[in-house]
């Protein structure tokens, strides 16, 4: 493998492009899952820590056994990256040291709708020079995402609610995954918190068709998790539909999210059935 990719350095190197990077570095979770699934991984020198976590993560099988890095600029620089992956959000300190020591420092945007999903691959992709394996995978995303149902008119409704009240609003990328189940983002129904959320009285008088719990009820034992285990929660459960749709399928803008686009487009048909 190793030969294989000199020789394809070389190549690249006669044709006048650079060769492409072989100790590459990702500092996010989006960033680890589509590094694990485009490059070689004699090819990776290290992910975040929660690329192996199966609470987060689409890909943890896939990510067991790759170094770790925990973020800081000499915890990186220890594996002599010729190439870091990272997200916009923090490690910014990390990345501006990196790029003043002369380092690679790829940084993808956080997609807020489907084409920003196209968007993520064609750059990490581009980045490690897998050009080719990611054009196939968004071909795949495409794929699945035409093989959905026809939808219904008019569109049920649809809210992802979230620990502590949390709804996601219409702009962001959960709003667009539920567009492309053919459901409608209930959010801007209700009058939001000063911090997002939707209070339990609201949610009650007001349900939606189809109610999309983030967690399970007992997944954080945390006081700000509680309204997911409140007993008129879970009597609004048993009299609409809901499902759980976990993080690691929507919580990257990554290919993945087409599992959670599937499973919403499934519960979309129940929904219109009853």
């Amino acid at each position: 493998m190793v030969a294989a990719i000199a020789a394809f350095g070389r190549a690249c190197a006669f044709a006048g492009e650079p060769p492409p990077p072989t100790r590459v570095v990702s500092l996010d979770l989006c960033t680890d899952q589509l590094l694990v699934e485009l490059a070689q991984r004699d090819r990776i020198a290290a992910v975040t820590h929660l690329a192996a976590d199966p609470a987060v993560s689409a890909i943890p099988e896939k990510a067991r056994g790759v170094p770790i890095t925990h973020g800081n600029a000499e915890d990186v620089l220890r594996f002599d990256p010729d190439l870091v992956l990272a997200g916009p959000f923090g490690v910014a300190s990390t990345v501006d040291l990196l790029r003043r020591l002369g380092r690679h420092v790829v940084v993808v945007p956080l997609p807020q709708d489907l084409d920003g999903v196209r968007a993520s691959v064609r750059t990490v992709a581009g980045a490690v020079g897998e050009i080719a394996r990611g054009e196939a995978m968004i071909a795949e995303f495409d794929r699945r995402l035409a093989a959905l149902a026809p939808r219904a008119s008019p569109a049920p409704t649809a809210l992802i609610y979230q620990v502590g009240g949390s709804v996601s609003g219409p702009g962001s990328l959960a709003d667009a995954i539920l567009a492309a189940a053919g459901l409608r983002n209930m959010s801007a129904a209700y009058r939001l918190s000063r911090g997002g959320q939707v209070p339990l009285e609201s949610l009650i008088a007001k349900p939606p068709d189809l109610l999309v719990l983030a967690s399970q009820e007992n997944e954080y034992r945390t006081a700000l998790a509680d309204n997911l285990r409140h007993p008129i929660l879970r009597r609004l459960r048993e009299r609409g539909a809901s499902v759980e749709l976990p993080w690691r399928y929507w919580l990257c803008g990554t290919p993945h999210i087409a599992d959670a686009i599937e499973r919403l487009a499934g519960m979309r048909i129940k929904v219109r059935g009853q």
